[in-house]
């Protein structure tokens, strides 16, 4: 499935298949799921992809020399040599390339990846299990990281991400309360089936005083509402690569050493942490499965929020 103009729906076409060069692997895709950062890349609002661009970024599949199941994450790419990657930051690597954005990625049957930048996958999770994992789970997890050793948590925004994000709390026995949309009475359920101790809206009278935020919406105006709810010295915690503007607010909302961050990619330590964490906890996630060319119906539903958890493609 190819994007040639951002804003247009993806078209279904047969392409040459890629070709593997020095370090990368050829991969036969099991399955891709769906990422919001792909409706970021197909709505525009994430400026200069590679065109044409097979999107998907949170890919399961066979190294076809190998035969071993691996997966590829949003970070394709990285120099080595940058300040950035030479302080071990190359998640802020300034010359990455990134899978689904400027390298082809897994709407297809076939991907090639850089192998440095390729996942084993615990043999405890499945291909369709593990997808999600791949983005929604490695972006969770070093948001989460960020919220540091926080007891009560607030999420705003309970998709993909989040459903992971909330398990691993449970685990460490952390208690996580669930922002949703308004009147979202699917995700509020979903959110306490998943292990949220409250679900509900920010609209509504709900609890306060929390040790950390983190903020998987795309919605500036909830980092304000996260502001308000967090304790003096608490962080909120931006988890996604696109979010609209942040209005302007008081600056008391900000003082008590308050901060704000965001999440910049990700880097192979995340993934290592990331899956070894995982291995043992039997992580769950509530997937819908679409055929390969129904990827544009998969980001439909993304976009006007009819998804509960998250959408898989599969050839």
């Amino acid at each position: 499935m190819v994007l040639r103009e951002q804003r247009k729906p993806l078209e279904r076409a047969e392409v040459p298949m890629p070709e593997r060069r020095e370090g990368e692997l050829l991969i036969r895709v099991e399955c891709c799921a769906v990422c919001r950062t792909d409706l970021h890349v197909v709505d525009g609002d994430l400026h200069h992809p590679k065109l044409p661009l097979v999107p998907g970024h949170q890919i399961v599949g066979i190294d076809v020399e190998s035969g071993r199941r691996v997966g590829v994450p949003w970070l394709g790419w990285t120099c080595g040599t940058c300040s950035y990657c030479s302080a071990g930051k190359e998640n802020l690597c300034e010359n990455a390339e990134f899978t689904g954005y400027t390298r082809d990625g897994g709407f297809a049957e076939y991907v090639v990846a850089d192998k440095r930048f390729c996942f084993a996958i615990p043999k405890e999770y499945e291909a369709e299990e593990a997808a999600p994992l791949l983005c929604a789970g490695l972006i969770g997890f070093r948001a989460w990281r960020f919220a540091g050793d926080a007891r009560r948590i607030a999420f705003y925004g309970f998709g993909s991400a989040a459903q992971i994000a909330v398990q691993m709390a449970r685990a460490e026995g952390r208690e996580i309360f669930a922002f949703t949309r308004e009147g979202d009475a699917a995700a509020q359920s979903f959110a306490r089936e998943m292990g949220a101790i409250w679900a509900g809206s920010v609209s509504e009278r709900s609890p306060r005083n929390f040790d950390a935020a983190v903020i998987f919406a795309p919605a500036g105006e909830v980092v304000v509402e996260a502001l308000r709810a967090v304790r003096r010295g608490a962080p909120v915690v931006c988890a996604g690569i696109h979010m609209s503007d942040i209005p302007a607010f008081p600056y008391e909302l900000l003082w008590g050493e308050r901060s704000i961050r965001s999440v910049a990619n990700l880097t192979r330590q995340d993934g290592e942490d990331f899956f070894r964490t995982i291995a043992p906890l039997n992580i769950k996630t509530r997937r819908k499965r679409y055929p390969l060319e129904k990827a544009n119906d998969a980001l439909l539903d993304l976009r006007r929020g009819a998804l509960i958890g998250t959408a898989v493609l599969a050839p």
